[in-house]
């Protein structure tokens, strides 16, 4: 198999999140598409390739997402990717633990088990750093704990502080286009996003959704957003 990859114009995620001016270029609904944009590749290598074989990346981080010109983002980095026989549902293949450190499947890193929710924990710590605009490694979550961000985020959902995370670039911007109505996350967009990023980090494997689930819910998010702006601006008019 050949794997082909783009020239990524806007270059990582990692990069963007890593600088305040590109950051703000990434408004609430920009964030919502590319998660969607990822778990849409996530979903397609466990699920739907062809002749029922599947791939676990092992290395899904935020400087193995590249995004192009428009901001459509891809994963680039399959180095460390393993083949899942055919037909192989819910069963586990237990491999020396490799990936980053802060975005570690907990269970995997402990028992060498891998499965396809190791993947879906490594890209919920991305939905969190795009949600609260900080890398996982920022030197704030490290202090609270030497897992990082996954860590301080869930301590946060559970005891309903998690708000106070949030990128406040988000809760400021005026959306896409330019109307103050549209100020910041619509209502049922934000805690959809949150619930399903939550869940994605859950400590065991079998806690965590499937990417068929985590699609479902993104774009549910995208959809609350992108209506909330619509009717916003018609309201404006």
């Amino acid at each position: 198999m050949i794997l082909i990859i783009e020239d990524f114009s806007h270059e990582f995620l990692g990069d963007f999140l890593g600088d305040l001016k590109d950051k703000r270029l990434l408004t609430w609904e920009k964030r919502l598409k590319i998660s969607v944009d990822v778990a849409y590749a996530l979903n397609y290598i466990h699920f739907e390739m062809e002749d029922q074989k599947a791939i676990i990346n092992r290395d899904i981080n935020c400087y193995n997402i590249g995004l192009d010109e428009n901001l459509g983002a891809k994963i680039v980095d399959f180095w460390y990717s393993v083949f899942l026989p055919p037909n192989q549902d819910d069963e586990a293949l237990y491999l020396k633990y490799v990936g980053k450190r802060y975005y570690a499947d907990p269970e995997y890193k402990m028992t060498f088990k891998l499965k396809r929710q190791s993947d879906v924990y490594s890209f919920g710590v991305v939905l969190f750093e795009l949600l609260c605009g900080r890398l996982a490694n920022d030197p704030i979550y490290v202090k609270e704990s030497d897992i990082g961000l996954a860590h301080v985020a869930r301590r946060s959902f559970s005891t309903r502080s998690l708000e106070e995370m949030i990128d406040p670039l988000i809760k400021e911007e005026i959306g896409e286009h330019k109307f103050v109505l549209n100020r910041g996350p619509n209502k049922d967009s934000l805690p959809t996003f949150i619930t399903i990023a939550h869940q994605c980090v859950a400590e065991t494997q079998d806690q965590r959704p499937t990417m068929k689930v985590v699609v479902n819910e993104l774009e549910k998010a995208l959809f609350f957003q992108v209506s909330h702006c619509l009717t916003s601006s018609h309201g404006f008019l």
